[in-house]
């Protein structure tokens, strides 16, 4: 099983996509976990850049998306809502098929973010007809290294409640 995790931070040392990576780690026996941290290579899109005009890196992201059995999404929260970076990601989406059957659970590094993740729950459950809104992991890691986010993760409490996450969302899909 392929599992695609889209971190909707740019940010070089973001501690989302450190979440995301440390989950390699406790993914179940047979799931390969890939994390995509480049939103920012992404154009701004453009319904008139849509069909054959479709720039080759949107291309790779919709394959990467399209190749995957599940989706899991974690994103800090900019001004309150989702940052212009993963809406985009979204926006090159939403007239495609790829992501409307496709399983998606949320992630998120933060103790805070209530705000986005609303939105972000309502943009998702728009586009995709399997958003799992109750595969949910909050792991409040804001100013910590990726250094700190592995180590933190491979505790015992928190390598559970990762690994408790990540089964229970693979096992939804098998049933799916």
């Amino acid at each position: 099983m392929k599992i695609l995790a889209i971190s909707g931070s740019s940010r070089r040392l973001s501690t989302n996509t450190a979440l995301l990576n440390a989950m390699k780690d406790t993914a179940p026996e047979g799931v390969e976990l890939t994390v995509f941290s480049s939103l920012d290579s992404l154009p701004i899109f453009s319904p008139d850049a849509e069909g054959a005009l479709t720039p080759d890196v949107v291309c790779d992201f919709i394959k990467l998306v399209q190749e995957c059995d599940g989706l899991i999404i974690s994103s800090p929260e900019y001004v309150r809502a989702i940052p212009g970076g993963l809406k985009n990601a979204i926006d090159w989406m939403v007239s495609r098929f790829e992501i409307v059957d496709k399983p998606v659970a949320l992630a998120h590094a933060s103790h805070r973010g209530d705000d986005m993740l609303y939105s972000l729950r309502l943009v998702l459950s728009t586009v995709s007809n399997k958003f799992f809104e109750d595969h949910f992991l909050r792991i409040p890691l804001i100013g910590k290294s990726p250094d700190e986010v592995y180590e933190l993760l491979r505790t015992s409490e928190l390598k559970h409640k990762v690994s408790g996450f990540l089964h229970s969302y693979v096992a939804e899909i098998g049933e799916r």
